[in-house]
């Protein structure tokens, strides 16, 4: 959700420049020039809209009763590796939605694969004015906008507070300090482990490295630069594996239902998760309301920082005809106070995203029913987590295909890497792009 990382201007430039040079947007083509207020016989624009973020249908619902010019059809979809086949396959069939969410760690390839409508004429202004730099970054790719920032996903932790409490054991601020109190509650208890990280879950990995220092990703004149299996990533790699090695961490794989039990019955006492976590607590573990508490997540040197845990964009797939009234949607759903209030007290589960634009977080933090976590401002915390998001971080043209080499390797991390960074030159030289030494 809206939460702003700081940006690396240099490194954006490079990205900028090489995405320019090498061509890889040199397929996709400009948006649609279909209608915009209203079609040409009056009747409103209809659009559709796909996503799997939470609130999204209370959104359009509340932007249908707020005009009469557009109105948007939404369509639930599923998340994750399945949602984006769903919308490639769409694309290529001729029959994409005209507009849909996605996550930032996509949006280089779908772009250069020529899968996006080019949104620098009808929301190059908005993404300018009411957002942050370092999240333009992310969706300002060869000098082109091709995406609208959504939400902001900093790396939090979240803990037991009675489990801490009866051990006597502090929130760390350091690895190291976790790894003492993954050691000490596990000895007064061999049924808790301090989180489960069973593998599985590319994204948590990526965020994570991004917060030791790591860069996947980079330009070197005119090539690509993969740095997936650096010495950085490969620091937070052998730190989990031995975690996992030594039985402080559960090898339960990560978004399966051992790990919403293990969680939900005490058995870890902490979570790693992102800003949008909070939301899945009141449902995920409804008998812990109170006992779980949220703070920075621990760093390596005890300065604070964090990584990115997903994120999502608003993009307009090839083929729409209706660019602009899409736009016209896009812009009110990500920076109008009334959009952010429907996804928020609409829902059963209200979700905790936190808003790129930064003036909808105050608006955010004030429908949130927050009594989940008394005594904390679940927003609070995570804009300062985003205000130390490390910056210069920048997704590369072909990873969908290292997620998934990763998500094969299970709860070997170290593995994960090297299957990563070899899927990445391999695709990157299928693709006729150029690799640096």
């Amino acid at each position: 959700m809206p939460r702003t990382p700081r940006t690396a201007t240099a490194t954006a430039t490079a990205l900028t420049a090489a995405v320019a040079s090498l061509a890889l947007l040199a397929t996709a083509c400009g948006g649609g020039e279909g209608s915009g207020a209203a079609g040409a016989d009056g009747e409103p624009v209809t659009l559709t809209y796909w996503s799997a973020t939470n609130g999204a249908k209370e959104t359009v619902e509340a932007f249908n009763k707020s005009q009469d010019r557009i109105k948007v059809k939404f369509s639930l979809v599923p998340s994750g590796p399945e949602g984006v086949t769903k919308l490639s396959n769409a694309v290529k069939g001729g029959n994409a939605p005209d507009v849909a969410t996605m996550d930032y760690s996509q949006l280089p390839e779908y772009a250069s694969e020529g899968n996006l409508e080019d949104l620098t004429e009808a929301a190059g202004d908005t993404v300018d004015k009411k957002f942050p730099d370092n999240i333009k970054s992310l969706v300002n790719l060869g000098g082109r906008t091709w995406a609208v920032p959504f939400d902001v996903t900093p790396i939090e932790l979240f803990y037991r507070k009675d489990i801490f409490k009866k051990h006597d054991v502090d929130v760390p601020k350091t690895w190291e300090q976790y790894r003492a109190a993954a050691e000490k509650i596990h000895k007064a208890d061999p049924d808790v482990t301090i989180t489960n990280f069973g593998g599985g879950d590319p994204a948590l990995l990526a965020g994570l490295s991004w917060q030791a220092g790591a860069r996947w990703y980079g330009t070197e004149g005119e090539s690509w630069k993969v740095g997936i299996d650096d010495p950085k990533s490969r620091k937070v790699a052998a730190y989990w594996d031995g975690l996992l090695k030594d039985g402080l961490a559960s090898k339960t794989p990560l978004w399966g239902e051992g790990e919403a039990k293990e969680r939900a019955t005490g058995k870890v006492a902490t979570i790693i998760g992102a800003a949008w976590s909070a939301g899945n607590f009141p449902t995920g573990y409804p008998d812990s309301k109170g006992k779980w508490g949220i703070a920075p997540i621990p760093t390596w040197d005890g300065k604070p920082a964090t990584g990115m845990y997903g994120g999502t964009s608003f993009i307009v797939p090839k083929g729409s005809e209706k660019t602009e009234a899409a736009a016209e949607f896009i812009e009110w759903a990500t920076t109008d106070p009334a959009a952010m209030k429907a996804r928020i007290t609409s829902q059963k589960t209200p979700s905790t995203a936190l808003p790129a634009n930064e003036a909808l977080r105050e608006v955010a933090a004030k429908e949130y029913d927050g009594s989940y976590f008394p005594g904390q401002d679940v927003y609070g915390i995570a804009g300062e987590a985003a205000d130390s998001i490390v910056p210069g971080w920048t997704w590369g043209p072909v990873h969908a295909k290292v997620t998934s080499a990763q998500t094969t390797t299970g709860a070997d991390h170290t593995k994960a890497l090297r299957e990563g960074q070899s899927a990445a030159e391999k695709v990157i030289t299928e693709r006729g792009l150029k690799l640096a030494d």
